[in-house]
């Protein structure tokens, strides 16, 4: 069997989280990520950041499967052979602030001209051009900006973040959306193109009918906390030795908590028989559920709603979440050696396909590992062109 993308080859210039997320994705369907680093590597390699055994987990997971050399693309020489790799690659992608691509000469109009079926993709911040190209873009800054901080969070608390940086990876995703249609399109047309991907642009995507209410009917949404805002009860309930969450979606899963809860006149009271008389006496129906799910723990409700088939789940943690059965079932947790580092274990691959035998893992690479390795195999440059390029301080 052979993976989807194999033969697909993509130089990354992206660093951190935004310009790399997208090309581990690729890897894992069997894509060559070859990771290009200036001399002083990419940042997320900074060890300060997400530290484990004086390297960064950051790294360590947005970067398993790649290569790494290193190209310093401010010397004409170390262009020329960023050029040659273009020649013999699919895909170039990027996290530059806009205008960087042209200081350096690695923009689309310059690499078209010298592989014009590659396909170059930029994550930015706000889009390459406008009111706000020049802006930071940080994770917490895009979710803010965006709308998703004022929407996350308890009601009355002060606004908070999601938990993971969901606005970098959001670029990584949608580049990968974006990468994978531009390779299909290329399959007709024989040429490559930009893709260009906005963080800004994809928060707001991810918004979906939320942002719809607003836009449609002016409608601007609160914190909901757990809690759903057109669906009671859905949220977390705290039980004697954790919270589980409980989701009522239909009427007949309302039923079945009732028959679950026994508690007496609940189901017959006529405020609580629709979802719409639920939503309207949310402020009554809550404190009385909270009380019942205090009596038992998170294993005894849960035993008694799954036998109801009421859908109900645990409030996770990490430990929790990676021991629940779908995780070996469906080999959500990969591992590789890292010469440094020992044994990593990290995320696999959701994507699922017949021609996936599993999911592939290979150590994220030191800076500048395969340098001689890509150099020598792929534009069969001598030992002595790659030393000569070393000392003109092209290459590392």
């Amino acid at each position: 069997m052979s993976f989807p993308l194999q033969g697909v080859r993509v130089l990354e210039l992206g660093q951190i989280i935004a310009g790399t997320y997208g090309n581990q994705v690729l890897s894992d369907l069997g894509a060559e990520v070859i990771k290009v680093e200036a001399p002083e590597g990419d940042l997320g390699r900074i060890p300060s950041v997400a530290p484990y055994r004086g390297l960064s987990a950051l790294f360590l997971t947005f970067n398993r499967n790649k290569k790494s050399i290193v190209i310093n693309l401010k010397t004409e020489p170390g262009r020329e052979v960023f050029y040659g790799l273009v020649k013999v690659s699919d895909v170039v992608v990027d996290n530059f602030r806009p205008g960087v691509l042209e200081r350096l000469r690695v923009d689309y109009e310059t690499l078209s001209r010298i592989n014009p079926r590659i396909i170059q993709c930029s994550v930015t911040g706000f889009g390459a051009a406008g009111a706000y190209k020049d802006y930071p873009a940080l994770d917490l800054i895009i979710q803010a900006i965006s709308g998703h901080m004022a929407i996350t969070g308890e009601p009355g608390r002060p606004p908070v973040r999601v938990g993971i940086p969901l606005a970098d990876m959001s670029g990584g995703i949608y580049s990968c959306k974006g990468i994978l249609a531009a390779l299909y399109a290329r399959e007709r047309t024989g040429r490559g193109q930009r893709v260009e991907v906005s963080m800004f642009d994809a928060m707001l995507n991810l918004l979906s009918y939320i942002a719809t209410l607003w836009l449609t009917d002016g409608v601007l949404p609160k914190p909901p906390g757990s809690a759903h805002e057109y669906t009671v009860p859905w949220q977390a309930f705290e039980t004697k030795d954790g919270h589980i969450v409980v989701a009522t979606r239909q009427e007949g899963f309302w039923k079945k908590l009732c028959g679950v809860l026994t508690e007496p006149g609940l189901a017959e009271d006529p405020r609580f028989a629709t979802n719409a008389g639920r939503i309207a006496n949310r402020e009554a129906l809550v404190p009385r559920l909270e009380k019942i799910f205090r009596a038992r723990t998170v294993a005894d409700w849960l035993e008694r709603l799954r036998a109801a088939e009421v859908p109900a789940a645990p409030v996770n943690n990490l430990d929790g979440a990676f021991a629940e059965p779908p995780v070996a079932e469906r080999e959500m947790i990969v591992e590789y050696v890292h010469p440094d580092v020992g044994r990593v274990r990290l995320p696999g691959n959701p994507i699922k396909m017949s021609s996936i035998p599993a999911t592939p893992s290979q150590p994220a690479p030191r800076l500048g590992e395969h340098t001689d390795a890509v150099l020598s195999e792929l534009l069969s440059l001598s030992m002595d062109k790659i030393a000569d390029l070393r000392r003109q301080g092209a290459i590392k």
